[in-house]
């Protein structure tokens, strides 16, 4: 949907606002000419998806001017729709983009994993700066589209991927960089949960009804045609391959990202998946009850290769060695090995950052902080629209992040295979098999 009329529109102005600065700026309107909206002012946001994961990230825009509200279930969505009474409301984002045109600036995204990308898509092609809740999408074909797109629609991308903009994951980088623990060589990454519902696969069999005041086609979107099942909703899509990425894809954003970023770790060579209590040729509707997924980096500048275990469910990683005996694990987080040491950290790369053991801790000197600190993740995505920035987890960074999740959700498809992975060519190159999950078909009527 193009920008018409004279002067400056409010979407170009809202593109090239300026270089970033490190607050809000207040520009008198005759400056910036008709049209346009200064940086001190409310942005017009459209949220899509605005029920659970979608309602935190509806209050994260609050103070901004809500203009439309999209969600395919009324039902659930009905608080939201209360809540911003002044905003329209859609079932079809591809409706409201029809009518609303230039009346929106910004987008969040937090429908389920399935349709991030079609919504995310949808939005920048009509210059909408977008905020995508991890991970970013269902295939590597599509995060690679959301990258080229974020790019030439030269709009500010923000995965949801909040502990990014923690303060914690910043002292994590500033205490590897400053050599803390020495040289990375090895990290486990994992979470607690189950996600697996091999159990529940019988019920795939049943018929129910739909609910009242949900769109079930629209729901599906993309997805390829199949039934209501109330073991999809709510929330519980996420174990379901069709729909979600399982706890991997779920929790790599969060637990991963501190030694993405401080490792600078890129694509990996190689992925090898095993798991317990799973069959993928029987159980490929869903995820195992406990999963161990081994990453290879190879080596990149100055530092050499790393590898990266992910663990899940049932499958738990192994206790530290230099954790002092009576001290508890973590459920969910991440366990950093150097050379000089150990670093643990938390679920989202945040709380109880700490060196083990804590002799250790106590003698480490601290750097002075060099990264700058955020106020929200919400907040990060916000300014940068208003001052010509970029957010912190925009689309470049988070689209190689979710990556590394959806490349172990398909090796959990080919377990126990070793898959050599192309990063610059998107494949892998000792598995015709497996790079049949890298761009799946949409269902008639659906593209990117």
């Amino acid at each position: 949907m193009g920008d018409s009329g004279g002067g400056t529109s409010r979407r170009q102005f809202l593109k090239s606002a300026g270089s970033a600065v490190a607050a809000f700026t207040i520009v008198p309107r005759h400056v910036l000419g008709r049209g346009a909206t200064p940086p001190s002012e409310k942005l017009n946001v459209a949220c899509i998806g605005v029920a659970g994961r979608g309602g935190a990230s509806l209050n994260g825009v609050r103070r901004e001017s809500i203009v439309a509200l999209c969600d395919v279930d009324t039902r659930r969505a009905g608080a939201a729709f209360a809540k911003f009474p002044q905003a329209k409301v859609y079932r079809d984002f591809r409706k409201m983009f029809d009518e609303m045109g230039d009346g929106i600036d910004a987008v969040t995204v937090a429908t389920p994993d399935h349709t991030h990308a079609v919504a995310a898509m949808a939005a920048m092609e009509r210059g909408k700066h977008v905020f995508c809740e991890k991970p970013l999408a269902h295939s590597v074909g599509e995060i690679r589209a959301l990258q080229r797109a974020a790019h030439e629609y030269e709009v500010v991308t923000q995965l949801g991927n909040q502990g990014h903009s923690f303060n914690d994951i910043r002292t994590f980088c500033e205490w590897i960089w400053d050599g803390a623990i020495g040289e990375v060589t090895e990290v486990h990454a994992f979470c607690g949960s189950n996600y697996s519902r091999v159990g529940d696969l019988h019920k795939l069999q049943e018929r129910h009804d739909i609910p009242a005041g949900l769109d079930w086609d629209l729901w599906l979107g993309p997805a390829q045609q199949r039934p209501y099942n109330p073991v999809y909703l709510p929330g519980a899509w996420r174990r379901w391959s069709a729909f979600g990425t399982g706890c991997i894809g779920d929790w790599v954003c969060h637990t991963v990202d501190p030694v993405f970023w401080a490792l600078d770790l890129g694509a990996p060579a190689t992925i090898r998946a095993e798991a317990k209590g799973y069959d993928p040729k029987k159980h490929a509707e869903t995820f195992p009850p406990g999963t161990k997924v081994t990453y290879e980096f190879p080596a990149k500048g100055k530092r050499g290769p790393v590898k990266l275990v992910w663990f899940d469910g049932e499958w738990t990683p192994p206790r530290p060695p230099a954790l002092e005996e009576g001290r508890k694990t973590r459920r969910t987080g991440g366990n950093v090995y150097g050379k000089k040491g150990t670093i643990m950290y938390g679920s989202h790369g945040a709380g109880s950052l700490r060196i083990v053991p804590e002799t250790q801790m106590q003698a480490y000197e601290r750097p002075e902080p060099t990264l700058p600190r955020v106020k929200s993740h919400h907040y990060d995505w916000l300014k940068a629209i208003k001052t010509g920035g970029q957010a912190g987890s925009h689309f470049e960074y988070g689209g190689p992040l979710t990556e590394i999740a959806l490349l172990g959700a398909i090796a959990i498809r080919r377990l126990g295979e070793k898959l050599e992975w192309d990063g610059a060519g998107m494949r892998f190159t000792n598995c015709a098999a497996a790079n049949a999950y890298l761009d799946p078909p949409y269902r008639e009527g659906w593209t990117l």
